[in-house]
């Protein structure tokens, strides 16, 4: 198999091959370390590479999941795998290893996936653009001066660049759709509890974080919940546990539903015209499909909410700071945190458990009311950011003249549409439907009710076989390196 062919596969149809005895992992193993030799120089989306340990695994007797033997990247953030360095994007936790994997990692390698390192990520996960100074600017492979998106950054543009077809990603804020929709794939956030957290974690930022990855293809999505999805051992929270496979789901139309859309964020934030644009546009094909469709979005206060959300990312970025400092006998300050990271853990300390509870109920009060809405309608559409993908630079999270407040107004105004469901934990995805005027992909959100995944693929299946994306490759990538 030559690079070319290997990159237009998504992680089914390698898998399907590697049934057959067409190709063997080892085989995929090579390409996939071919491609990040080619590619990772203009891009820069490799953390850590782990070549050897993922030669080794290609060699053995891998799990018959359904994707054995497919090369596979985790994100450099809350998940860990057993001898790989988890640095958080950070040059204070830069050569933590855990000797152990995480359930979610478990699971990946018990789907078949061969690790073959760790994508990067922006410090901490906070930012919507992944440049850390740790790594330095992640590039877009469909233009290298623009952003890939964040947090999951480098994720998506391993992805996009057909280096492999699937890459870990999670999402506190919009981090698996807004890369998603920078790179032209397919992120769906799962409904909260849907995939583990454990062992270390009960709720990954106090609920609002969740582990899962991006994808070309719906069918790589829903194939890949399925094997992933679950409570871990003790868990005290989890998602009802679908009737029948997602994979299944994939077969069936979804019927008539009711979508209410909106172009109009809850911040006020301008939209770019060629976003509404393509809004616009899906919306007819919706139509067109026999959907209903209702122009209105949930009541929220979005001050009270926003302040809300500061505070549990404040809280939660201090505790896992003080956590990794402590393991590691370092002390955060400005040489190992980036500014506004630093300010952040600064703020964090100085709120009260009265700060975060509270901070807590009001989320729990804009949930209520959006889960009213979902009462009327079965899934709410629009764009997934503001923007078609931004430049490299505007979004320097090292900048020591920007306060923790207008930072994180920097940071949630990018993707003002996508935060709304960590707070209620309904399950949302992005859809790479629609381009720019010069090429860039522009991604949509459907957001749907709380653990009805179900619902959300099968109206993705339908959107992808009425407007197919696959075949558009960005002008860096590994079928064209050669």
């Amino acid at each position: 198999m030559k690079l070319s062919e290997y990159a237009s596969y998504d992680g089914l149809g390698l898998a399907e091959l590697v049934k057959r005895g067409e190709v063997t992992p080892e085989e995929l193993t090579a390409l996939a370390c071919e491609a990040i030799r080619l590619l990772n120089p203009q891009l820069n989306v490799m953390a850590v590479s782990m070549q050897e340990l993922a030669e080794k695994e290609s060699k053995s007797a891998l799990p018959n999941g359904p994707f054995t033997g497919i090369p596979f990247l985790v994100k450099d953030s809350t998940l860990h795998a057993a001898g790989v360095p988890l640095n958080s994007g950070s040059r204070l936790g830069e050569g933590m290893i855990y000797p152990y994997d995480s359930e979610m990692m478990r699971r990946f390698r018990q789907a078949g996936l061969v690790t073959l390192g760790s994508t990067t990520a922006p410090e901490f996960g906070f930012n919507v653009t992944t440049e850390a100074v740790l790594y330095g600017p992640t590039r877009n492979p469909w233009n290298p001066d623009r952003s890939p998106g964040g947090s999951s950054g480098g994720s998506a543009a391993a992805v996009a660049a057909g280096i492999v077809p699937i890459a870990h990603a999670n999402d506190g804020g919009g981090s698996i759709r807004i890369p998603a929709a920078c790179s032209g794939l397919v992120g769906l956030k799962p409904t909260r509890g849907r995939t583990p957290n454990g062992p270390d974690n009960g709720e990954v930022l106090s609920g609002l974080g969740i582990q899962f990855a991006v994808t070309k293809t719906v069918r790589d999505t829903a194939a890949l919940l399925d094997a992933v999805a679950g409570p871990d051992p003790g868990a005290y929270a989890w998602a009802e546990r679908p009737n029948r496979p997602f994979s299944a789901e994939l077969a069936e139309e979804p019927g008539r539903l009711r979508i209410a859309w909106t172009g109009k964020p809850f911040s006020g934030t301008p939209v770019d015209a060629e976003c509404l644009r393509v809004l616009h546009e899906t919306v007819g094909l919706c139509e067109e499909l026999g959907h209903e469709l209702v122009e209105v979005l949930p009541e929220v206060d979005y001050e009270a909410l926003f302040v809300a959300t500061m505070h549990i990312w404040a809280a939660n970025t201090y505790h896992g700071i003080e956590r990794l400092a402590k393991a590691l006998n370092r002390k955060p300050s400005e040489h190992n945190l980036e500014a506004t990271i630093l300010k952040a853990y600064q703020y964090g300390a100085t709120l009260t458990a009265h700060d975060l509870l509270n901070a807590l109920d009001i989320s729990a009060q804009a949930s209520r009311s959006v889960g009213r809405f979902f009462e009327q309608y079965d899934v709410l559409l629009s764009p997934t950011i503001a923007s078609v993908p931004f430049p490299l630079g505007e979004l320097n999270a090292n900048n020591p003249d920007i306060d923790l407040r207008s930072w994180t107004e920097q940071v949630f105004t990018r993707a003002p549409f996508t935060s709304l469901f960590n707070t209620t934990g309904q399950p949302a995805v992005s859809l790479p439907l629609g381009w720019s005027a010069d090429g860039l992909p522009i991604g949509m959100q459907f957001a749907g009710r709380f653990a009805d995944e179900a619902t959300l693929l099968r109206l993705s299946a339908q959107l992808e076989a009425a407007r197919p994306w696959n075949h558009k490759r960005p002008v860096i990538h590994a079928a064209s390196s050669q």
